[in-house]
């Protein structure tokens, strides 16, 4: 797997400009309520959380084989939303669907990891190769200014406890997954005023556990999080750049849809539906 990094456009800095993904937005649902997030469904905006539509498993394969043959050369293959995946059945029936009629392709899943220590064999039985976390804090103090609560087991826990069970589920599941061959790349949202002193702390704890790599994305100011600013280009360099010093940092990141289809650095844009 180690050398198909190389393919994977979203890992590597080469593939980005060489190879496409495709996100099949087949999980609506969300088990979390992050601060800076909004949703949206039939939205024209390029972010993460938005797609034209949600699509079934067997409407993703279909449009998976039509993007197939229009000569985009996809090596991988990716359900990043619009919601949270693992909190979705329809990720595990479409990427078993995938498993079988394209073997060849890298299965990538997107995720905030509060499912993932209790998923990791099923990912591994529907042939997970890569995996991405999105891991905001790893104190419960800041924590709970990113995020409002968390669904687990029917129940949601807001502030502090809810912040300290998704923090601790997240290691949980960076380690399950490292130790399983999965290879994982952290996403953090950079937050000016609650988490860009801590970036490095994210970076230092991901790297013990077995991260292959960073990815610092700017704050998109949406939802709860809507007043705030971006940090400056200046302000992200500058953290990308501490954090080098503890785990190798993706600088290319184009803050992707949940139905973007094409290569990143080159021809992108959306699933043809």
């Amino acid at each position: 797997m180690r050398d198909r990094i190389k393919e994977h456009p979203c890992f590597d800095h080469e593939a980005h400009f060489k190879y496409a993904r495709i996100h099949l937005p087949v999980a609506p649902r969300c088990n979390i309520r992050c601060k800076f997030c909004k949703r949206g469904i039939g939205s024209s905006e390029i972010r993460p959380g938005v797609s034209e539509r949600v699509i079934s498993p067997k409407e993703a394969i279909r449009l998976l084989r039509k993007e197939i043959d229009r000569g985009i050369p996809i090596k991988v293959v990716a359900i990043a939303g619009p919601g949270e995946p693992l909190a979705n059945p329809e990720t595990f029936e479409t990427l078993s669907l995938i498993k079988d009629e394209f073997p060849w392709l890298i299965r990538c899943i997107a995720t905030n990891g509060l499912y993932l220590p209790e998923k990791i064999d099923l990912l591994l039985e529907i042939g997970i190769d890569t995996l991405t976390i999105t891991i905001c804090s790893v104190s419960p103090d800041i924590g709970e200014r990113i995020y409002e609560y968390v669904k687990i087991d029917g129940r949601i826990i807001r502030g502090r406890e809810g912040a300290d069970i998704l923090i601790r589920r997240q290691i949980e599941g960076l380690r399950a997954a490292v130790d399983s061959g999965i290879e994982v790349k952290i996403n953090t949202v950079l937050i000016p005023g609650i988490n860009m002193d801590h970036a490095v702390q994210i970076a230092k704890l991901s790297k013990r556990f077995g991260a292959r790599i960073m990815n610092i994305m700017p704050l998109i100011p949406l939802g709860d999080f809507s007043h705030m600013r971006r940090p400056t280009k200046e302000e992200l360099s500058h953290v990308q750049d501490l954090c080098a010093l503890y785990i190798d940092q993706f600088r290319l990141c184009k803050q992707c849809r949940a139905d973007a289809c094409g290569i990143p650095g080159g021809e992108d844009g959306k699933i043809s539906f």
